[in-house]
């Protein structure tokens, strides 16, 4: 009586466990793809963005999906081929990858670059504003100083002149008029010149008043632009402040016929709320921060690409388990490696070399394991379980245990009815 094959479905802890990694892994390779297309979407808006500073905003467009589409499939053609197999084709593709991503990194860093150095922008505008009105401002006041000590000097040479004069020591005085005090002619002549003298000296400080009152307010306006909302009011007025200062002082010198230093062009407005354009400027001055948040998205747009191929983890059916199973039993060389995982020799042994022993339906096994995370490569010559593997081998191991002892228990009663 022959004994009817019985197919046993392994429905064990270890098959339960196995459904639980398989799945949380899938799920995992799963969400790697809207992923991908998030962090794609992200790099494609700062480099485009970058790109319409330079080009029509259709053009710009279609360029950024061609460079995103360039980066995603290049990663996913990486880890499918194999630089030995064909040397060209993976020359190509990381040629192809390598100028994607470069520009997209350019045009993204002057996304980030722009907002990173925004703020920096401004503080350097506004700290050359400030020396150039600083240097202006100690100029002016040199030159104040000097007109001040000229018209001392003059009110003094006059009230000597004055008190010479009244007391007959002048030396304009002639020999008969000499030592006669009293207020006489010369006394009268050089009072006169004195008390001009002195009007012009405190209508002086007067306009020097009205001038350090336009200093205040022009530094003051300098240091409301750093907080003030109304920026462009705020700078029209420290443009005005700046004129009067200017046209106070031309007026000053040139009524004392000195020398004013040159007063420096100041940019306008526009000029000092211009946002960053793109130019070789920004890599003068280099940000690393920048940068790294540029390469960033794209590296992770690589990588996880790279990855979403490169592993592909996936359930066995009952039929790929069966075929597993008996092609492994077909290698003969195990050892525990120093992983503490078991380590088998995938190439052939001297004797199945010597018989011309076809094993591609073993290798095929190995290559399947290896593409679905259930083996992990160590060299050219030996794999090793990934942590996986075991719960399959040891069902069905047991399912083949328990099948031999059924079939062992069925033999004696069939020999028995006979």
């Amino acid at each position: 009586m022959n004994n009817p094959s019985i197919k046993i479905r392994s429905t064990g802890l270890g098959y339960f466990i196995n459904r639980i990694q398989t799945l949380f892994v899938s799920m995992l390779r799963i969400w790697t793809i809207p992923i991908v297309l998030m962090l794609s979407l992200s790099s494609g808006f700062t480099t485009y963005y970058g790109l319409s500073h330079f080009i029509t905003p259709w053009i710009a467009l279609v360029i950024t999906v061609a460079i995103q589409s360039i980066i995603v499939i290049c990663s996913l053609e990486m880890a499918g081929i194999h630089w030995k197999a064909n040397r060209m084709r993976y020359f190509t593709v990381v040629a192809s990858l390598s100028v994607a991503i470069a520009a997209s990194v350019t045009f993204s860093y002057f996304k980030f670059y722009e907002i990173s150095e925004q703020e920096t922008l401004h503080i350097n505008r506004l700290n050359q504003l400030r020396q150039q009105t600083k240097d202006y401002l100690d100029g002016i006041l040199q030159v104040k100083s000097q007109m001040l000590h000229q018209q001392k000097l003059d009110l003094e040479k006059a009230s000597l002149d004055a008190s010479q004069a009244y007391f007959g020591t002048h030396n304009q005085i002639g020999p008969g008029y000499k030592n006669q005090v009293g207020e006489g002619p010369f006394w009268r002549h050089y009072n006169q010149i004195y008390q001009e003298k002195k009007q012009t000296l405190q209508q002086q400080e007067q306009a020097f008043q009205a001038l350090d009152s336009n200093i205040r307010l022009l530094q003051s306006n300098l240091n409301q632009l750093d907080v003030t909302n109304d920026k462009e009011a705020t700078y029209s007025q420290f443009l005005k402040n700046y004129q009067d200062i200017q046209l106070g002082v031309n007026q000053l010198a040139s009524s004392m016929g000195m020398s004013l230093p040159d007063a420096p062009l100041l940019m306008t407005y526009k000029q000092f709320v211009e946002e960053v354009k793109p130019s070789f400027a920004m890599w003068r001055g280099f940000s690393w921060f920048a940068f790294a948040c540029a390469a960033m998205v794209d590296f992770f747009t690589v990588l996880l690409s790279y990855r979403l191929e490169f592993t592909a983890p996936g359930p066995l059916t009952i039929q790929e388990e069966e075929l597993v199973f008996e092609c492994l039993r077909q290698f003969t060389e195990f050892r525990i490696n120093e992983n503490d995982e078991l380590e088998m020799v995938i190439e052939k042994s001297e004797l199945e070399k010597a018989r011309r022993y076809s094993d591609w339906s073993r290798m095929f096994v190995v290559g399947l394991l290896l593409s679905r995370g259930f083996l992990r490569k160590v060299d050219d010559r030996t794999v090793e379980f990934a942590p996986n593997l075991y719960p399959l081998i040891a069902e069905k191991m047991s399912d083949k245990i328990a099948a031999l002892k059924q079939k062992a228990a069925a033999a004696p009663s069939a020999v028995s009815h006979e």
